[in-house]
């Protein structure tokens, strides 16, 4: 079974040093009519009920944040991936990002109800004991119950280990008091219950979760006043002698940091869902705008300038859709039959590094939508009259949390090679071969005429790029490769472009070979236009990171081995593939991909 397993199933980060076939990437076109109808219960209820009542939120109204959300338990959207016998939908991981993506275009409102469904809820389904799950789950899925996260301190943000709350087990053995303050914490005005990580006696081995209920003790400070998401509540969370039953611990004292961050995987990849439904929002409502506006007495997307905009925004967000969708597929597939929550915490984990680059690429991809969403509306975009102003504000807060991209941009290589040191992917046996092939490079004079083969050839050499840097970079740290911050957040760049890039290949070769070329030209012309201009990334990313690790014959044996891997032989008319997609949207009068 374990052999049938490994052979079925791609690995996490094998995609690296693996091919993978249109068949076996999962797509939005692959949707079910169940999914669909997901999509549009969600999406009804955040059109009409979340943003309508934004000024409501925005003015912190808190009755009105459960009022939505006992909406949404009623329609099934807090719980769709909590079992039944917790008062859950028992649905898949594809269902959770769907629901996820629609709640995107409800802006601060998507922290409250990730805060209520993802790091609020998972900590206790995954490692709550029976008692805690059966009280606590059931009032969290109807919305009867607000929940938040409490892990940030003032003085701890990425370094979660360095916290300074503490908890403290009565000598009777059946009491904890917890003591310390929490920051930035979501839904932190309005919750009922607070997960919360602190240190048993003070000790970082002893960094453990607590399920600790609204009191006196356990009380919200007052309302930070944010850039963006003004929709939601954030709160620092006082904790003053909070006294709980022992029987709060969630897991085992000690558990702490392998509760953060297994439910912050979860947060990473559905948090690219989440963006791409803003963005798809915003490029909307950018497209109209643009249809709308006249200068020189024509609409504003006729002219060039503003088409290449409107199809880079489209390129960067179908991209975005095509890997978070891509890894949730991966994740549902390991899954499989078996909806058992030490299954579905294996699969979420083993696909780690696809998470984190979801939430990095598609919190960036966000952040480039808005930002040229402002710069088409021009003054009007600064005017919180309009609706780019706030897609701009309410945008930044995605490359913060859920772990900053920074860090998850270090993450990316370190477990890579975290992965091939363990054995669990021949990522060193693939450096070996590569080697090989740098210092004896063979000529290849087959002519492959198949859809998108250039562009195939260049996905499979920007991923032998990232591991040439990657492994050359590890041969010369070793153990100390964790430090060199700069070279890990350049490797991870050229492995999140390589992903993407094949990604995007193979999505629109299997909607392709479902519905011909001629169908799929918008999607080729994405694929096209994103890998021309992603090896130029790669390339530059690589050579630069190359002058920093290798010198001497080295470095000029791996530049020459760069230039080979990038060289473009085959480069397209971007120019006129970006207006030929801008021309669909403008068209439709809406974003259509």
């Amino acid at each position: 079974m374990e052999a049938q397993t490994q052979k079925e199933y791609v690995k996490g980060g094998e995609f690296l040093i693996a091919d993978s076939t249109s068949a076996e990437v999962f797509t939005p076109e692959d949707f079910t009519d169940e999914h669909r109808m997901i999509g549009d219960t969600c999406r009804e209820y955040i059109d009409n009920e979340v943003v309508p009542s934004m000024p409501a939120l925005e003015a912190h109204d808190y009755e009105v944040g459960r009022q939505l959300l006992q909406k949404a338990g009623e329609l099934g959207l807090l719980g769709a991936n909590i079992p039944e016998e917790y008062g859950g939908m028992a649905l898949d991981q594809t269902s959770g990002c769907i629901i996820a993506e629609m709640v995107g275009r409800g802006s601060g409102f998507g922290s409250t109800y990730g805060a209520q469904t993802s790091i609020g809820l998972l900590p206790i389904l995954y490692w709550g004991s029976e008692e805690l799950k059966q009280e606590w789950i059931p009032k969290i899925t109807s919305g009867e119950a607000v929940s938040a996260y409490c892990l940030t301190e003032s003085s701890s943000g990425s370094d979660a280990l360095g916290a300074k709350c503490v908890a403290k087990l009565s000598e009777d053995g059946q009491t904890w008091t917890l003591n310390g303050e929490k920051m930035w914490i979501t839904n932190g005005g309005f919750a009922d219950v607070y997960l919360v990580f602190a240190k048993v006696d003070g000790e970082k081995e002893k960094f453990s979760c607590f399920l600790v209920p609204r009191s006196e003790n356990c009380r919200p400070g007052n309302e930070e006043h944010k850039l963006g998401i003004k929709a939601s509540s954030t709160t620092a969370v006082i904790l003053s002698d909070a006294k709980i039953p022992v029987g709060n611990l969630i897991g085992k004292v000690g558990d702490g940091a392998k509760i953060a961050f297994n439910v912050l995987n979860v947060g990473r990849f559905k948090l690219g869902a989440s963006v791409t439904g803003g963005a798809k929002l915003a490029i909307h409502e950018a497209v109209r705008y643009a249809n709308e506006r006249h200068q020189f007495n024509k609409p504003i997307s006729s002219f060039g300038a503003i088409k290449h905009k409107l199809a880079e925004m489209a390129i960067r967000t179908w991209v975005a859709e095509s890997i978070t969708y891509r890894t949730v597929g991966m994740i549902d597939s390991l899954i499989g039959d078996d909806h058992g929550n030490d299954k579905k915490l294996q699969s979420i984990e083993e696909y780690a590094v696809e998470s984190s680059i979801n939430k990095v690429a598609c919190s960036e991809a966000l952040d480039y939508v808005v930002d040229e969403m402002v710069q088409i509306y021009g003054g009007y975009g600064y005017s919180a009259d309009y609706p780019a102003e706030k897609a701009y504000r309410d945008s930044r807060i995605n490359r913060i949390f859920e772990g900053t991209n920074e860090i998850n941009r270090m993450l990316i290589p370190g477990q890579l090679m975290k992965r091939a040191m363990k054995g669990k992917l021949g990522l060193l046996e693939a450096a070996k071969a590569l080697q090989d092939e740098i210092l004896n490079p063979t000529m290849s004079f087959d002519e492959d005429t198949s859809l998108l083969a250039a562009e195939t050839k260049l996905a499979q050499n920007a991923k032998k790029t990232a591991l040439m840097v990657l492994g050359t970079a590890a041969q010369k740290y070793m153990m100390g490769l964790s430090e060199q911050q700069e070279v890990l957040i350049n490797c991870a760049d050229i492995i999140m472009d390589a992903y993407q890039m094949e990604t995007a290949i193979l999505r629109a070769k299997k909607y392709a070979d479902k519905n011909g070329e001629e169908a799929a030209g918008r999607y080729i012309d994405m694929a096209s236009v994103f890998c021309n201009d992603a090896i130029q990334r790669v390339e530059a990313k690589a050579k630069n990171t190359i002058a920093a690790i290798a010198e001497g014959d080295e470095g000029r044996t791996l530049l020459v081995a760069l230039k080979r891997f990038t060289k473009n032989n085959s480069p397209i008319n971007t120019i006129a593939a970006r207006q030929r997609i801008a021309d669909v949207m403008i068209a439709a009068n809406a974003y259509t991909y």
